[in-house]
C-alpha cells in the first residue's frame, strides 16, 4: 500500500528554503498520521512567518488544517503589492508600528536599522527563548539569521534575511517590509537604540577633538549610554546611501508600474 502523500508547490521566495530538486516544481512528499500543514511545511524547511497564503485543493486554510492523501497544497509567500486579507487565513493583524528584535548573527544590521530610525532591539547574548518571549511582549517582528528559531510554534512575526552583508541585509529589508515612507533617520542611537536628544556645544565642548571643535556647531547626545553624534563624513555617507536607496527604489517602482 503506497504511504499517505500531499503534492506540494511552494512560489517565489520560498524557494530560497528548498532543496534544488523541489525548487520552481511540483513534488510529492509523505504526510505523517494528523500531521498539519504548519508542521509538514516545516518539516520540508519553510518557516511558517514566511508563508502569507495556503491553498489546499484551491481553497484557503489556516497553518491547523490536517493534511489528506493526495492533497494539493500552493504555498505563497508574504504579498508585497496585493491585499489578500479577504482570502488568507494566516496571518496575524499588520502591526501599527513596526518595531525589530534580531538574533546574535545580526548586530551590524541592528546599527544600520537604528539609524533609519527604527526600533530596534539587540543584545549579542540573547537566547533565542529571550527574542521569542521579547518579540510576543512587545509585539516586535524577529530578523534572523537562523531558520530554525522561526519555526517556533508562538513566534508569529518572522523574517529570514538572505544575505550576509550588512548594506544588502538593509535594502533587503526596507525592501521586504516596504519601509521607504517610513525612514527617520539619525533619530536613534545607534549603540542602545534610545531617542537622541540635542545637546548644546558649550555643555560637551570637553568631550569633543579640536577639530571637531572647530568644524561643527550642532549635536546630538544619548540620555542612556552617553554617546555624543554630529553630521561628520559618516553621517554624509549614510545620506548618499539613503538617498541612491529610496531613488532606486522609486525608479523600480516607475518601471514596474509602467510594465517595463
Amino acid at each position: 500500500m503506497n504511504e499517505p502523500a500531499a503534492n506540494f508547490r511552494f512560489y517565489e521566495e520560498l524557494n530560497d528554503f528548498l532543496p534544488q530538486k523541489w525548487k520552481k516544481t511540483d513534488f510529492s512528499y509523505p504526510i505523517s498520521p494528523n500531521a498539519t500543514i504548519k508542521d509538514t511545511i516545516e518539516a520540508i524547511g519553510v518557516p511558517h512567518t514566511e508563508v502569507d497564503l495556503i491553498l489546499i485543493n484551491g481553497h484557503s486554510v489556516d497553518f491547523g488544517y490536517r493534511l489528506r492523501n493526495a492533497d494539493r497544497v500552493s504555498v505563497y509567500p508574504i504579498f508585497e503589492t496585493l491585499n489578500i486579507s479577504n482570502v488568507t487565513a494566516l496571518r496575524p493583524d499588520p502591526l501599527r508600528i513596526i518595531r525589530f528584535i534580531l538574533d546574535v548573527q545580526l548586530g551590524k544590521l541592528a546599527r544600520l536599522l537604528r539609524m533609519f530610525g527604527f526600533d530596534t532591539l539587540y543584545e549579542n547574548d540573547y537566547t533565542d527563548t529571550d527574542i521569542v518571549r521579547i518579540a510576543m511582549e512587545t509585539e516586535r517582528i524577529i530578523l534572523t539569521r537562523d531558520i530554525g528559531i522561526l519555526k517556533r510554534k508562538r513566534v508569529l512575526r518572522g523574517y529570514w534575511v538572505r544575505s550576509v552583508h550588512a548594506e544588502e541585509q538593509i535594502r533587503e529589508v526596507l525592501n521586504h517590509f516596504q519601509l521607504e515612507n517610513q525612514l527617520a533617520p539619525f533619530k536613534r542611537c545607534i549603540q542602545c537604540n534610545t531617542f537622541l536628544v540635542p545637546v548644546s556645544k558649550e555643555n560637551i565642548l570637553e568631550r569633543l577633538p579640536l577639530h571637531i571643535q572647530q568644524t561643527f556647531n550642532e549635536f546630538q547626545h544619548c540620555p542612556r549610554c552617553d554617546k555624543i553624534y554630529w553630521k561628520g563624513s559618516h553621517y554624509e555617507r549614510m545620506v548618499a546611501k539613503i538617498s541612491k536607496w529610496t531613488a532606486d527604489k522609486q525608479t523600480s517602482h516607475n518601471r514596474n508600474k509602467h510594465g517595463e
